[in-house]
């Protein structure tokens, strides 16, 4: 929820922190400036570089309920049409509806630098003390980390710390990469990682003590690492492809070779951290009431009678809807959490575990169904090894029902008439303000039968109305592959408080106020590479299709 005091917390520390001193010692320790490293840290049988990387792990899906919720949550999650808030949080202007929360947005960079990335640097220092180890495999876990935090950092505000992160310039202010310089070092961090598991894959090197004890992923498992990193590598160089084409395909190719180790295939692969705790996401919903499900997931999962919404949303216990699977549209105007509270619960009951259980939560990082979409979209722009686009397309929903223990999806790939169905919302403050009737612009008439005779804007929809599905609960790839692709159609907000930066839906997150005001002389650089003002109407770099 939220919470009062904590609120009041963040807040408060972030004008101290502006003000150049800590609020409290353990506020400082996690919210360092990113040019810092860490005082030197030993601790015996390799736990110096365990620790740093359990720690990045464990933050790519922040651990802790209210810092999940500011990283993730009460942004991207929102904007994926995955989930909305039925809290008015500020009186009603929020990112819910546009109103840029400075306070609540400084977290996502927060846990990239402080959690994810000061994690991997202190990696990196810590393995000195190994000299004689062989920590190879590790270093391309800590590079993969990276790449798959910062790219979502990347994909949310533009411009990001990375190549420099921890290399101040003499007066102090440290320089961004350009989004498009950013992806070039995921690229780069990437082909370290990958050139550094292969000898383990092929068992020429033995697999070390710290790879197999950090891993809280696969286990220990580098040939798993390997897929994962080129299933990261297709799904950026998919995300490119309208920005570069020509960097696109031969990053796609690349992950697609047949040499490359392969891509995640098997529901077994899929990249999964264990909290080893509760869930941050159960806590939100169950126990603060602050997240329920978005309107168009119910919307295609009703729509699509789709086999896997039982696993997905909760029934409505508000009797105006009671037994339905009905979000709430994002946007709308709310004037007490009592109005929404009783719709759907997102939830995620997999077939091998429940990702939200409070007792042992999960968060997906990427998935076997994702993999073969990206594949489908690769075949569709016709990549070298991307094999069939139909086959690739059929096997990504498989995978999906097979995650989500929804049983055969045979009947559902066959479905040649179902579409997305028109949302009612009997509880709007002004009757029928926030429906979505059938016709509506919004509203997607996709069906779920591959069209081979289908034009190329029809397919690419078609994959990315399933991907968007098989992606959940991930709201911020949703997020970001809706706003690369336009699909799927997703409900515009009712109620738009960013005045009038936005037009139609929300490009990106400015930079908050905490990263400009502590390093001016780069935020400035920064902005001069964005191509607009920085607020949430420009576009990133990426954000270029026609």
């Amino acid at each position: 929820m939220l919470k009062t005091s904590l609120y009041k917390l963040t807040a408060a520390c972030a004008v101290v922190t502006l003000l150049g001193t800590g609020c409290t010692k353990s506020f400082q320790e996690t919210n360092t400036n990113p040019a810092g490293v860490k005082p030197d840290v030993f601790l015996a049988d390799f736990q110096a570089v365990i620790l740093p990387l359990q720690n990045a792990q464990r933050n790519l899906v922040n651990y802790v309920n209210w810092q999940y919720q500011l990283q993730q949550n009460l942004n991207a999650d929102i904007y994926s049409g995955y989930m909305m808030s039925p809290t008015p949080f500020n009186g009603g202007n929020n990112n819910g509806n546009y109103f840029m929360m400075d306070g609540w947005n400084e977290w996502i960079l927060n846990i990239a630098y402080d959690g994810v990335m000061q994690g991997n640097a202190d990696y990196e220092k810590f393995k000195a003390e190994y000299k004689s180890a062989d920590l190879a495999d590790a270093t391309a876990m800590s590079k993969i980390l990276n790449v798959i935090e910062m790219h979502k950092a990347a994909d949310i505000f533009g411009p990001v710390i990375y190549s420099k992160f921890g290399k101040p310039n003499a007066d102090l202010s440290v320089d961004y990469d350009s989004q498009q310089d950013a992806y070039k070092a995921f690229f780069a961090d990437l082909d370290v990682a990958v050139d550094n598991l292969k000898p383990y894959v092929a068992g020429t090197k033995k697999v070390g003590t710290a790879f197999k004890k950090a891993d809280m992923i696969y286990g220990g498992d580098p040939a798993k690492w390997l897929k994962l990193a080129n299933t990261l590598r297709l799904r950026l160089a998919l995300r490119i492809v309208y920005a570069d084409a020509t960097t696109a395909k031969t990053q796609g190719e690349k992950a697609l070779a047949t040499a490359s180790g392969g891509l995640l295939e098997t529901v077994g692969d899929n990249a999964l951290v264990t909290y080893g705790t509760e869930s941050p996401i159960g806590v939100i919903i169950n126990d603060w009431d602050d997240i329920r499900a978005g309107a168009p997931l119910g919307s295609f999962l009703n729509g699509y009678s789709d086999p896997r919404i039982s696993k997905i949303l909760a029934p409505a216990s508000d009797a105006a809807v009671t037994g339905q699977f009905i979000g709430i549209r994002n946007g709308v105007a709310i004037d007490a959490k009592a109005r929404y509270q009783g719709y759907s619960k997102p939830i995620a009951k997999a077939a091998s575990s429940d990702y939200f259980d409070k007792a042992g939560g999960k968060a997906k990082i990427a998935t076997s169904a994702e993999a073969f979409f990206l594949k489908a979209e690769a075949a569709l722009r016709g990549w070298t090894n991307a094999g069939d686009m139909q086959t690739n397309y059929e096997t990504g929903i498989d995978r999906s029902f097979e995650e989500w223990g929804a049983g055969s999806a045979t009947t559902y790939k066959a479905d040649a008439v179902s579409k997305a169905a028109p949302y009612v919302d009997p509880k709007a403050q002004v009757a029928g303000a926030n429906n979505v009737p059938a016709g509506n612009a919004n509203l997607s008439t996709i069906t779920i039968k591959w069209n081979a005779a289908g034009g190329t804007e029809e397919k690419l929809e078609r994959i990315i109305t399933q991907k968007w599905i098989a992606l959940y609960p991930d709201g911020q790839e949703a997020w970001s592959e809706f706003r690369r692709t336009g699909y799927p159609k997703l409900f515009p907000v009712v109620v738009n408080n960013s005045n009038g930066q936005v037009t139609g839906f929300i490009k990106r997150l400015p930079i908050p106020s905490k990263f400009k005001n502590s390093n001016k002389a780069g935020y400035d650089k920064a902005i001069a590479t964005l191509g607009g003002p920085d607020n949430p109407g420009t576009k990133v770099w990426w954000d270029k299709k026609p």
